[in-house]
């Protein structure tokens, strides 16, 4: 971090202060109906400085997070360094419901918060995370990197449990234990020792801590998001794509999600700086919260908005017509003529409505890029269905990757790759890579194996995956 260590700033602000001594922030809560139709909860807190969005979990209640003193005393200080922008997502808090068969996916989260922050005029903000919150952090700074001016990340993890070619955190095996106990012993704030150990014996704590996982969601709706966070989503592909500048902090000690996590991340950002910070507590707020705000000060009065982007992480989807040679042959250039043309309407159609950029017509296919996978995957099969009126049949490949913005057009591996995954497709189907099935986790959408193959002109055996209509 250039230039010496600076003062909390300290903004006019209005207040009133408990018994105890700590300020309480008179925060107005507000709704904003998303893109899903869905009214997503908000509160902001501070009169100046920068915009600090602390990124929404899955699990948050905005008036829970109020009735014990660390988080109060936590989001005060915050203010004092920007006003900070506090988001329930849906399903969550004072946000709208969802079934557990409908939890939000982090795509889904991104939609939400662009619509908080657009509801507010807020072009940008620091995005702060913690924990499981650093999964949605680092998928919104990727996709959206005109919203991020900085991101700091404390005691975060790319992916929960342990895999072949990541040897951090747990096996899978023991998660999945943990997660059928959690489902049994949600709501009595059981989990205390391990997540917060410098905090369990505070039994004000503990209190909080189970009407806290009574007020968030239900146990059903909680355990769905639970597999999502620790079995099913890995953010690691989206890492490299990060172009603000990036803050890892990481409690020495932290026993739920040990600081090789956070090596980890700080390794893979692009210039990202590490801290390692004393403590034992995972969230953000718990014993030692001083040395993070320290810390995050230091790091919001020297940030500086990020450069455009020309690299930005992106789902590439390529299509292309079924048998389109052989169509044409039969057609007539005329009738062809007139099919590409009504193809290309149907097409540019749905990339619009599933808020994707129609990059270039193939010929006899489409490029386009989204900011989220599970619409992209959904515009391939409402593509289909709008083609088929007109006789014609598709086959679709996608891809997550890293993309070069060259104007109007895109370049780089992940498209090579998206090209090649379109390849291999069958009819009628939409093929994908393993990275899209990592990073919609919580979407809905399932996937088939379809077997390890190699990519022409790329390294390696890539597994692929149909996605079903299910």
């Amino acid at each position: 971090m250039p230039g010496a260590r600076r003062g909390l700033l300290s903004p006019r602000r209005h207040a009133r202060v408990s018994p105890s001594g700590h300020h309480v922030w008179v925060a107005e809560t507000r709704w904003v109906e998303s893109p899903a139709g869905a009214d997503v909860a908000y509160q902001i807190t501070g009169s100046g400085g920068p915009y600090l969005l602390v990124q929404p979990d899955w699990l948050t209640n905005l008036e829970t997070d109020q009735s014990y003193w660390r988080p109060r005393e936590f989001i005060d200080r915050l203010s004092r360094i920007g006003r900070v922008i506090r988001i329930d997502p849906r399903g969550s808090g004072l946000s709208d419901g969802v079934l557990p068969s409908a939890v939000p996916s982090a795509e889904d989260i991104a939609e939400d918060t662009v619509a908080v922050l657009d509801a507010i005029g807020v072009e940008d903000v620091i995005l702060v995370a913690n924990g499981e919150g650093g999964l949605l952090a680092v998928t919104f700074a990727a996709t959206h990197p005109e919203r991020v001016r900085a991101l700091v990340l404390v005691n975060c993890f790319p992916r929960f449990c342990a895999a072949s070619d990541y040897p951090v955190g747990p096996p899978t095996e023991l998660v999945e234990s943990a997660l059928l106990e959690a489902r049994e012993r949600w709501g009595t704030g059981y989990s205390a020792e391990f997540w917060n150990p410098d905090m369990a014996d505070d039994p004000s704590y503990v209190e909080w801590l189970a009407r806290w996982q009574r007020t968030v969601a239900g146990r059903s709706v909680a355990f769905a998001l639970f597999r999502v966070m620790y079995l099913e989503m890995d953010v690691r592909s989206a890492l490299s794509a990060i172009a603000a500048p990036t803050l890892v902090l990481h409690r020495e000690h932290c026993r739920a999600i040990p600081s090789a996590h956070g090596a980890f991340i700080a390794e893979a950002v692009p210039d990202a700086e590490f801290r390692l910070l004393p403590g034992a507590d995972g969230l953000i707020w718990g014993v030692g919260a001083e040395h993070v705000l320290e810390e995050l000060a230091e790091f919001v009065t020297g940030a500086r908005r990020a450069p455009e982007p020309e690299r930005v992480l992106a789902t590439v989807l390529f299509t292309d017509i079924v048998d389109s040679t052989a169509a044409a042959s039969a057609a007539g250039d005329a009738t062809w003529r007139r099919l590409l043309e009504r193809h290309d309407d149907a097409a540019r159609r749905e990339i619009e409505r599933h808020r994707g950029r129609f990059i270039k017509s193939t010929g006899d296919g489409v490029l386009a890029t989204f900011d989220g996978p599970a619409r992209a995957i959904r515009c391939a099969r409402a593509m289909q269905d709008a083609l088929q009126v007109h006789g014609l049949r598709i086959r679709a490949g996608l891809h997550v990757g890293e993309i070069e913005l060259r104007g109007d057009d895109i370049g780089g591996i992940a498209v090579h790759i998206a090209a090649r995954v379109q390849s291999l497709a069958h009819p009628d189907e939409i093929l994908v890579s393993r990275t899209v099935t990592e990073l919609v986790a919580g979407s809905g959408l399932e996937f088939a194996d379809r077997g390890t193959h190699t990519l022409k002109g790329v390294q390696g055996e890539w597994p692929l995956y149909t996605a079903t209509n299910s």
